[in-house]
Formats: C-alpha cells, structure tokens, sequence
C-alpha cells in the first residue's frame, strides 16, 4: 500500500500541490499587499516589481491580472471606497440617521478606520504629483459613491422618508461634510481621536436632516 493511499484510508488528504485560487480570489488578495506597500513608500516608490515580491507571485501573473501600476492603483481606489461608503443598501424601517451613520460606516473598528483614512489621505496628498492618482479617485472613488448615495436618496424621496429635494446635490453636500470630518486634517483640529471625529460626524448628519432653522413658537 503507497502512502497516498494509506493517508485517504486514515481520513487524510493525499499530499500535492495545495489548492490554486482562483483569479478574483488572487486579485483580491494582490490588491490588499499592494495597498500595504503602497503606504509604506507611497504611489512614487511603489514598483510592479515590489508589488510582485510582497505577493511572492511571478510578474507574468501580476500583469495577467493588472496589465499596468494604474490598474493596480484604480482596483485599490475602488476597494477603499467600499470601506468608506456601505452602499448600495437595502431599505429598510431603520431611522434615516441611523441608516446614515451606517452608510458611512461610523461603527467600523478603530484599526480598520485608522486603515482606510490613511490610505485615501495619501493617495490625496500624492494626487499633486501624479495626475493619474485623481483621475482614478474621480472615476473609481468619488463619482460611483457620489452616484450610490445619489440612488439611495432618490429611492427615501419616493418612499415619503425623505422631502423633494434634487438627490444628486443632497448627496454632494452630506458626502462633503462627514468626509471633511472624517478625512481632512487641519493645524489645530480638537477632533483629534475616532469617537470626536465619529460623534462629529453624527452631528452633521442630524443636520443634515433636520437642519437648524429656528422652531415656531409654540401658542
């Protein structure tokens, strides 16, 4: 009796060559490293090459994958968007700002959050010298979100949650103000730790929703 067969008979698996992944799980998987190196040397000092060796994959498959550094960079743009923005999402009976804070993702652990706001504080800080790093922020990031969130008011306009109110320029408005807390930084900001900025961004969100027009006297 051959090993092999006495290892199935035993329950086991027979040795060989472990299971290959399949192209999105490979891709997927590229673009998580090559985020990593990406904030280590930043847009300039990152290399297919180095994006290669961190995987431990041949640059043949890398390239078969993500033909240039720019394919690579917009598959990284779009999957820190969806960190960003829970969208699209189900309706659902939970309060509006409820449903908001969740959208934006207000409940994400803390280093998952320090995670995304480096990335996308890098890529903007980097997007001066490489005008392909806003082209793919624009195209990848900031237009589908703009466009998701868009949807989603449109669709609490017609279900009665929301008043009329064109949804494209409601949307642009709430992404402005949670992102500016979120994302920008400024000498002298007290919203210095993840529940400030969080609580922060709650704030804009009520008003957003409920704004701050001053309340009929009661008779």
């Amino acid at each position: 009796m051959n090993d092999v067969t006495a290892e199935a008979m035993q329950g086991g698996r027979p040795r060989g060559r472990p299971k290959q992944r399949s192209d999105a799980e490979e891709r997927q998987r590229i673009v998580a490293l090559a985020c990593e190196l990406f904030l280590d040397v930043g847009y300039g000092g990152t290399t297919m090459d180095g994006v290669a060796a961190r995987c431990g994959i041949s640059k043949k498959t890398l390239y078969r994958l993500f033909p240039a550094k720019t394919d690579l960079f917009n598959a990284m743009v779009a999957d820190n968007r969806r960190t960003m923005l829970a969208l699209p999402r189900p309706d659902d009976d939970l309060p509006t700002a409820d449903a908001l804070a969740a959208i934006f993702r207000l409940d994400v652990e803390e280093a998952d959050n320090n995670e995304r706001l480096a990335f996308i504080r890098l890529a903007m800080a980097d997007s001066d010298r490489y005008p392909e790093i806003a082209e793919a922020i624009t195209q990848e990031g900031a237009e589908p979100a703009l466009r998701l969130l868009t949807g989603w008011m449109a669709r609490q306009q017609e279900r009665d949650v929301l008043r009329p109110f064109p949804p494209r320029t409601a949307a642009r408005m709430l992404m402005d103000m949670v992102f500016g807390v979120l994302v920008k930084r400024f000498p002298g900001d007290e919203l210095q730790t993840r529940e400030d900025r969080f609580a922060h961004a709650r704030h804009c969100i009520d008003v957003f929703l409920n704004g701050l027009a001053e309340r009929p006297a009661a008779r």
